[in-house]
């Protein structure tokens, strides 16, 4: 089949984006044809390998130049950028000819279903029905993320499928017909669990108010940390009052980190489906996350290979933080039941709900 993926660019060492390379490279292995067009590129490097065989085109629309600046400015600009946007998409996919056209849910997502290119139209979405409202911005910005909140539900009743992650965030959407369950696959297998032997806790992920890592450090400050140190593996926006024992930064070697941790500390406001428990899974970390809208409640069992904390319930989390650290029998045994669930996250099995998708549409 001619598959081509929509997304505004593919430099950011971000989930999606990696997501979304594992699940080309494995197409493009298995006989498909895949193209990438991307919006945003700017000639920058692709933050992921890709096969050679796929192919990838920038449509150089530039929305990111626009990002920061005033409401004003965006109403001017992004009307212009979104009629260069469909015209250019419109004429590639005619020279493309693709079988399946996926959106990302990016700035794509409401010019798509309008392109009668003779492809059959998926949506993917990678953050939770609530997102939007879960930026925390006020004023006439949270109206506008409220009217664009109401507006995604109908923008995922255009397209044939509507792909969401987990099935927390299946129950929030609208009962469409063409809505479909398909959690992110591993990135890695290990062939044994990590030992969990050092005294390191790791959080993992960008550096934004999303990931909640102010709020880790307020529940690292509250319970003795002597002999321990907070590994927060990532980049973005600076981090303020961080402790001397803990370690920021990314990390070239991100499994090398899960395997020298004892446990994973999740933080998040919010998510989608967060890598970082897929991979903790993985390497046989037990969890401490919040049950934050989306990913938790659907790949932890609280007690069983981790703990979920109540959303935003700083107390609680650095509560959950100490018992494991203070727990070595505990931390094992949940390690072990983690490194048992992540069987259900196995790439072969996820990609083949993908390819069945792809195959009802054809």
């Amino acid at each position: 089949m001619k598959i081509v993926y929509c997304i505004n660019g593919f430099y950011r060492a971000a989930g999606m984006e990696r997501v979304l390379a594992d699940k080309a490279n494995w197409l493009v292995a298995h006989g498909h044809e895949l193209t990438i067009l991307t919006t945003d590129q700017q000639g920058q490097a692709e933050a992921f390998p890709l096969d050679p065989r796929i192919r990838r085109y920038d449509l150089g629309i530039n929305y990111e130049s626009n990002n920061g600046g005033s409401l004003l400015d965006k109403l001017i600009h992004y009307p212009v950028k979104q009629f260069r946007h469909r015209r250019r998409l419109a004429q590639k996919l005619g020279e493309i000819n693709p079988d399946i056209t996926v959106s990302m849910f990016c700035n794509e997502v409401n010019l798509l279903p309008k392109i009668h290119d003779g492809s059959r139209k998926v949506l993917e979405v990678h953050f939770s029905r609530f997102k939007r409202l879960q930026y925390g911005r006020g004023g006439l910005w949270s109206r506008i993320d409220r009217l664009r909140s109401r507006d995604d539900a109908r923008l995922a009743g255009c397209y044939d499928r509507f792909v969401v992650l987990t099935e927390e965030d299946k129950g929030y959407w609208p009962k469409l017909p063409g809505l479909r369950v398909i959690p992110n696959p591993r990135t890695f297998t290990l062939p044994e669990p990590a030992p969990l032997q050092n005294n390191t806790i790791l959080a993992v992920g960008r550096y934004c108010h999303q990931k909640g890592f102010d709020l880790l450090l307020k529940a690292w400050k509250m319970i003795d940390t002597q002999g321990w140190t907070l590994r927060i593996a990532g980049s973005g926006d600076p981090l303020e009052d961080v402790p001397d024992n803990v370690i920021t930064g990314p990390s070239s070697e991100i499994i090398k980190e899960y395997q020298n941790a004892a446990f994973l500390v999740m933080s998040s406001r919010y998510e989608g489906l967060p890598m970082a428990l897929l991979e903790a899974q993985a390497a046989g970390l037990p969890i401490v996350s919040f049950a934050c809208k989306c990913g938790p409640r659907d790949v932890l069992t609280d007690g069983v290979d981790g703990l979920l904390i109540p959303e935003g319930d700083v107390a609680a989390l650095a509560s959950g933080m100490k018992r494991l650290m203070d727990d070595e029998e505990l931390r094992r045994k949940m390690g072990a039941a983690a490194f048992r669930n992540s069987e259900k996250y196995d790439k072969e099995r996820i990609m083949a709900l993908w390819e069945r998708l792809f195959h009802e549409l054809s």
